[in-house]
């Protein structure tokens, strides 16, 4: 094994959440600032805080609007499902002695509501969420962070994810990256992997 410590992404990586989260933004946008926008508009959402993303929209109240779709997204959990494949891969990992965690753009109540029923949500020794650093993705902060709690270096490290923001965060940690293919379909994000699969992930780390 390559690596000792293995840290995912969540949204696009472990869990495929797109459809959930951008239909309950658009919801909550209708609602509270009778914003229209269509599905595709609203994909750029997708790896960055929800705070932030509340900003670029320029909605009247963020704290309104961000709680309405929390709520959204409890409502529409039902459209959440664990990418193929990935519970066989961490209990892979877990059998190799790695140690799994997390390192995600969400708050600890966003990642709490829709992680704490997901069936691997016991696999993983370290969680940083967006609450636990003053600087999130792309900076190196959230990584840096998981580095401080854990004493692992950034040789003894790979981070799994699906945007450009969690590559430029896992390259200025200086720690290699693997870009989750099943999640993003695009190999334009500078990666050391290109895993098709998670089956894929764990040959290619294994060789």
């Amino acid at each position: 094994m390559k690596y000792s410590h293995i840290v995912f992404d969540v949204d696009g990586t472990l869990l495929d959440t797109a459809q959930c989260i951008l239909i309950s933004l658009q919801d909550a946008l209708q609602k509270t600032d009778s914003i229209s926008r269509e599905y595709d508009d609203l994909v750029f959402a997708l790896g960055y805080t929800s705070l932030a993303v509340l900003d670029r929209l320029q909605v009247k109240d963020p704290q309104a609007t961000l709680k309405l779709w929390v709520e959204n997204e409890n409502k529409y959990s039902d459209m959440i499902r664990l990418f193929d494949g990935i519970r066989e891969l961490l209990e892979q990992l877990k059998k190799d002695g790695c140690e799994l965690g997390i390192v995600t753009s969400r708050t600890r109540e966003e990642f709490d509501l829709i992680f704490r029923h997901q069936s691997i949500s016991d696999m993983f020794s370290t969680i940083i969420c967006a609450s636990d650093t003053d600087e999130h993705k792309p900076s190196p902060a959230p990584l840096l962070k998981y580095m401080e709690l854990t004493g692992a270096t950034g040789e003894e490290m790979l981070y799994v994810g699906d945007s450009p923001g969690d590559e430029k965060c896992a390259s200025g940690a200086d720690v290699d990256f693997a870009l989750a293919m099943w999640g993003v379909h695009t190999d334009s994000i500078p990666a050391k992997y290109f895993p098709r699969t998670p089956q894929e992930l764990y040959k290619e780390i294994t060789k």
